[in-house]
């Protein structure tokens, strides 16, 4: 890329959404919405915001980065839809993240210096080695990805995403001997069924999938020329939704 493009990451996902937008691999700014499943109501008052206080236009924007799931239906159906109209409007390039992975990049600033927050009731405790990201799926299932950490900056995913129960979930993964830390929002009512000896939580702070992540993995990609396709893009439900006909 001989100039940095102007970028806007999307992060509609999960149950609190945000907008963020960046010049290449820099982030000017970042708003996050003002409480749970707010997208649609504030998502493109966000953008305006984001785009006039550093005086530039919505045609100026050459790369859209988004969260595609799993997740919410209906968030993840925002932003590709916001996706492919941007793309439409002025060919912005696209580039989708799995969110589980933004969810797990939450933690990719952790250095002996800056070290894991634990959740208030667990122990402190060295900085883990493997992690887990989860999402409620709703049907009491849930969406979670399994990563290994392979150095300070860097989580490589070892288990796919995964449509499971909490019991399933425990049953493969639950170990003493080589704990699984969990975050993300899918804990926020159900962190009790997910209790277990070798589990372990992390603190609140990292359970929110943000558009700042999804930028930064974003950007790896699009440096390695990983653009979507606007015409073929879908968002990576995992499971269709459940959508009932009226008789």
């Amino acid at each position: 890329m001989a100039q940095k493009p102007l970028i806007l990451a999307l992060e509609t996902s999960s149950r609190i959404g945000s907008v963020a937008i960046a010049l290449g691999e820099q982030i000017l700014a970042e708003f996050t919405f003002s409480g749970p499943m707010r997208h649609s109501a504030e998502l493109f008052p966000a953008i305006h915001s984001l785009l006039d206080r550093f005086c530039r236009k919505p045609q100026e924007i050459e790369h859209i980065y988004i969260s595609v799931g799993p997740g919410s239906f209906t968030g993840l159906r925002i932003a590709v839809t916001t996706a492919k109209a941007m793309n439409l409007a002025n060919a912005a390039k696209i580039v989708a993240v799995d969110t589980l992975d933004v969810i797990a990049a939450n933690l990719i600033s952790l250095t002996p210096e800056n070290p894991v927050q634990t959740s208030s009731d667990e122990p402190r405790a060295a900085s883990p080695e493997r992690i887990a990201a989860v999402l409620d799926a709703k049907r009491r299932q849930f969406f979670i990805a399994v990563y290994q950490r392979t150095s300070n900056e860097i989580w490589k995913k070892i288990f796919p995403d995964s449509l499971m129960t909490a019991p399933q979930f425990l049953d493969k993964f639950a170990c003493k001997q080589k704990p699984v830390w969990l975050l993300g929002d899918g804990l926020v009512y159900y962190k009790n069924k997910f209790k277990a000896d070798g589990i372990q939580f992390l603190d609140v702070q990292y359970w929110t999938p943000q558009a700042a992540k999804v930028h930064l993995l974003g950007w790896k990609k699009a440096l390695a020329g990983e653009f979507a396709d606007a015409l073929t893009l879908q968002p990576n439900y995992l499971r269709r939704p459940d959508v009932k006909t009226k008789t």
